[in-house]
């Protein structure tokens, strides 16, 4: 039995959840994954995993016996890399995700320069605003925008951002400025669904959050679409501080009702905990980092 091999399909069952599933990923057939599996479990007299029908997890032993695995699997590739030069030049490929507008304004220039810069590394940017599973999804490093509760992510902090409401001039002249909350309800709103609710906003009043009713004339499901509309002079939106920069500085919208702002969100770069970084990911961390944070200020 080839014991790194082993370690390796254990890690692969485990990061995707399932036999078949890693069967898929490592494109080898299903009782070869299984027999492995088997195999290890006989030769160390333990079980490591809890089979289902449609998932697996771990017993104690089998996640004492991971974390070791992935240790040593981590220092057979560092060595590896190093017979093979990439500590002298990084190169490979890097699979990164981020939400779809502060991807699309900040991310991807960060990407292009750094692609510019280090010639033998390809990256893949995947924009989404749902939550995406790095461990599942095979996702390198990711670009959070909240607070982080996975025990099995190293985070990079970035900076914050706001969540703040906003409205045309020309709306404001019409309709006048809500001062409070609680005026909102007499207000037109704008609901970015999947990220506010479409009903309520929360807001901080004397110190706890208040849910506070609106009156939603449109709903959409993309930031983009709710800036737009609240800059056609449609109503009032709320959405990160980062997604209307632009049309604030350009005096299209202007904040509104800031002093009831919930705590700033954290921004973050993320990766799965490893033994041992690669040299591709810790050079786009030392790059990107720096001029992320520039954009944040």
């Amino acid at each position: 039995m080839d014991r790194l091999d082993a370690m390796s399909v254990l890690l692969a069952v485990v990061e995707n959840g399932s036999l078949s599933a890693a069967s898929r990923a490592l494109h080898s057939p299903l009782p070869t994954v299984s027999r492995k599996i088997s195999e290890l479990e006989a030769h160390l007299g333990i079980r490591l995993i809890k089979r289902t029908n449609r998932r697996i997890s771990l017993t104690e032993a089998g996640e004492g016996y991971v974390s070791a695995a992935r240790e040593i699997l981590g220092r057979v590739e560092e060595a590896e890399r190093r017979a093979t030069g990439e500590y002298l030049a990084p190169k490979g490929d890097l699979t990164m995700t981020a939400p779809i507008v502060f991807g699309r304004l900040h991310v991807l220039p960060v990407i292009t320069d750094f692609l510019k810069a280090f010639p033998e590394i390809n990256m893949r940017l995947v924009m989404s605003d749902r939550p995406v599973s790095l461990a599942d999804e095979h996702i390198d490093v990711a670009l959070r925008i909240r607070h982080l509760s996975e025990n099995n992510l190293i985070a990079t902090r970035l900076g914050t951002v706001r969540r703040t409401a906003y409205a045309s001039p020309d709306y404001l002249r019409r309709r006048g400025t809500p001062l409070d909350p609680q005026q909102l309800a007499d207000h037109a709103c704008i609901s970015f669904e999947g990220v506010t609710p479409a009903q309520f906003w929360v807001f901080r009043q004397d110190g706890q959050d208040v849910s506070t009713p609106i009156h939603p004339r449109l709903s959409v499901n993309t930031a983009e679409a709710a800036v737009d509309a609240a800059v056609s002079g449609l109503g009032i939106t709320r959405t990160l501080s980062y997604q209307a920069k632009r049309a604030v500085e350009d005096g299209r919208l202007v904040p509104l009702l800031e002093e009831f702002e919930q705590p700033p969100s954290p921004v973050s770069l993320v990766h799965l905990s490893q033994g041992v970084l690669p040299l591709k990911l810790r050079a786009f961390l030392d790059f990107a980092a720096p001029r992320l944070r520039a954009v944040l200020r």
